[in-house]
Formats: structure tokens, sequence, C-alpha cells
């Protein structure tokens, strides 16, 4: 077997270079004096352009500027990330409001309340072993939660992903999102 990287290199002339070939450069003290001064002139032109361009659109006489930008494809790994972040952001918040919500419930004595109308209706013989907390408790809330947003985390981040997967092919299709953009007056 050949190797086609030596088949098909060709070596070409280099061509000779002498004395009246060399190229000069200046100094270095010589371009940096030449590079401040058009930096000092590009300072300069823009300071005085600056007024002008500060003042709105409607002062000046002049339509105000639009700049119109067509949304035709969005990154599926980008969109995956972000989504996949904010629904953990959205799972964390369901968690603490639920606890929240079951913690005051717990403080105003909605439970014992409960407990005592279930005893008041069923009679006191038959409802003495009854507890609500064994069945809504804090504990067994949050793990239904915890649960709910995991399963939520996976879902989200997946509709996401696949809505951007498709916002792409139909972006393909028929040419995207059009957004103009313009100054206020």
């Amino acid at each position: 077997m050949t190797d086609r990287s030596t088949e098909q290199r060709t070596t070409r002339p280099v061509p000779a270079r002498g004395p009246e070939d060399t190229v000069t450069r200046p100094a270095l003290a010589d371009r940096v004096k030449e590079r401040l001064a058009r930096a000092g002139d590009e300072h300069q032109a823009n300071k005085d352009a600056a007024p002008a361009a500060a003042t709105p659109a409607a002062a000046t006489g002049r339509a105000p500027r639009r700049a119109r930008l067509r949304l035709t494809r969005v990154d599926p790994w980008s969109v995956m990330k972000t989504s996949f972040l904010l629904s953990i952001a959205f799972g964390i918040v369901t968690v603490v409001s639920v606890l929240m919500v079951w913690t005051v419930l717990d403080r105003a004595g909605v439970w014992e309340s409960i407990n005592a109308t279930v005893t008041d209706i069923v009679g006191e013989d038959s409802a003495s072993e009854f507890d609500i907390e064994n069945y809504i408790g804090t504990s067994r809330v949050l793990g239904f939660t915890m649960l709910v947003a995991a399963i939520d985390v996976i879902i989200l981040t997946a509709v996401a992903t696949l809505t951007a997967f498709l916002y792409n092919m139909s972006a393909a299709l028929l040419g995207g999102v059009e957004v103009t953009l313009a100054e206020d007056n």
C-alpha cells in the first residue's frame, strides 16, 4: 500500500532572495508612535461624533434606525442545558413551596381539626386510631413532591429539546421567525 500523502506532494522551488528583496521594517519606536497617533485621531473622531449620535432620531429629523433579524436556527444542545437548569430551579421552588404550605397548615392546626372532625363524624371508639398525618403527612407529601419534581425535570428538558428540533425543521422550510428592532423616538 502506498502513502498517498507522499504521492501528492509536489515540491515548489523557493525563490532565492537577494539583498535587494529584503524588506526593512521601521523601528519599534516609530511603529508605536504611528499607532498611537492613529489611535488619538480615531479617538478624537469618535468624540466629535458622539454628541450627534446621542441625540434622539426625532430631534435630528431622521427616521429611527431599524434592524430586521431572522431566527433560523436554535441550538438544541443549548436549549437542553438551559431547560434542564430552569426545570431544576422549578423543581426546587416546587418542593420548597409545598414544604412551606404544609408547615403553615400544621402550625395553623388544620390536621388536628381534621382529626377532630373525623372523630365527631365516625364516633370516638371507631376513630380512636385515625390520624390524618399517617395518610398525608409532611414526609409523604414531600417525598411525592420530590418524585413529581424529578419527573418534571426529565419531561420539561425532553419537551424543550424536542421543540428546538421541531423549530429548526420548520424554520428550514418556512424561513424562521423575523423580528424588527427599532430605536426609541
